[in-house]
């Protein structure tokens, strides 16, 4: 089997897959720059946990939503047509807490909820080498469609105590026996199903630690109407001062929807009597 084969099985299999080295290095030094100065100019969303800052706050997140490497790789795993509708700037400080137990996942109550194929994914870029001690992933393989016990535990897996992390010792933040690290280097793109269980260790160190997520709809043509209603409904909007340039290549890419279906909204919560 060829290497995007091998990846799609996992992805399928354990919610997650990685490709090495997708972007170059020209292209991290500009995300740096660009991350450093949002920083520096406070307009990041800060928390004890992160500082989070739309994808639209810059123009050149418009070359890395339409990174075409990374288009080849999903389409050699059969996502010929996948659509953009968000994105976000993770930055965590030096000594920050954990992030929570959480899944990113809202259409629960869809039939298809389960189906054996992602209907999101997000794509995550590391601005730096991860590991344990910076805050590196930390996923439960599986956890996209099997049921495991945290389910049972972390309520909303969005709510804002748990993104205030007033409480550390709570299961949302624990260590899991059935948890894997996922450290990459910079430049190494995540793909994960947006159903699974994922977190990310304290970042112990002396630095920052950035990683860019973009969500996608592998195949956006074959979803149901209510959650294409919904994926609508979430797309960001383009800044109006963005280049014409950047702004045509980001809409291309967003999902559109013609039809009367009701957004489902957002269902957030995993039903135990929805799961398997």
């Amino acid at each position: 089997m060829n290497t995007e084969t091998i990846q799609l099985s996992r992805l399928i299999d354990d919610g997650y897959c990685l490709f090495e080295n997708v972007l170059t290095q020209p292209m991290l030094s500009r995300l740096r720059d660009v991350v450093a100065g949002l920083r520096e100019s406070d307009t990041l969303v800060a928390s004890k946990v992160h500082e989070m800052r739309s994808a639209m706050a810059h123009p050149l997140f418009a070359d890395l939503i339409s990174w075409s490497p990374v288009f080849d790789r999903l389409s050699s795993m059969g996502f010929e047509n996948p659509t953009f509708t968000d994105g976000y700037i993770i930055c965590k400080p030096p000594q920050s807490a954990p992030l929570f137990w959480h899944y990113d996942w809202f259409c629960w109550q869809d039939s298809r909820a389960h189906d054996v194929m992602p209907q999101q994914v997000f794509l995550m870029y590391y601005l730096t080498d991860t590991s344990v001690a910076n805050g590196c992933l930390r996923v439960i393989p599986g956890s996209h469609q099997r049921h495991n016990v945290l389910h049972e535990h972390i309520g909303n897996p969005h709510s804002q105590k748990l993104s205030r992390a007033e409480d550390v010792d709570q299961l949302a933040f624990s260590i899991r026996p059935d948890e894997v690290d996922v450290p990459v280097r910079a430049g190494d793109v995540v793909v994960g199903d947006s159903r699974m269980l994922h977190a990310a260790h304290a970042n112990k160190s002396s630095e920052w630690r950035t990683v860019i997520t973009l969500w996608f709809q592998p195949d956006y043509a074959s979803l149901p109407d209510r959650v294409k209603a919904q994926m609508v409904q979430k797309t960001q909007e383009i800044p109006a001062d963005w280049p014409v340039a950047a702004a045509t290549r980001v809409k291309a890419l967003h999902p559109t929807y013609a039809g009367n279906a009701k957004p489902y909204g957002r269902d957030l919560y995993r039903k135990n009597s929805a799961t398997n």
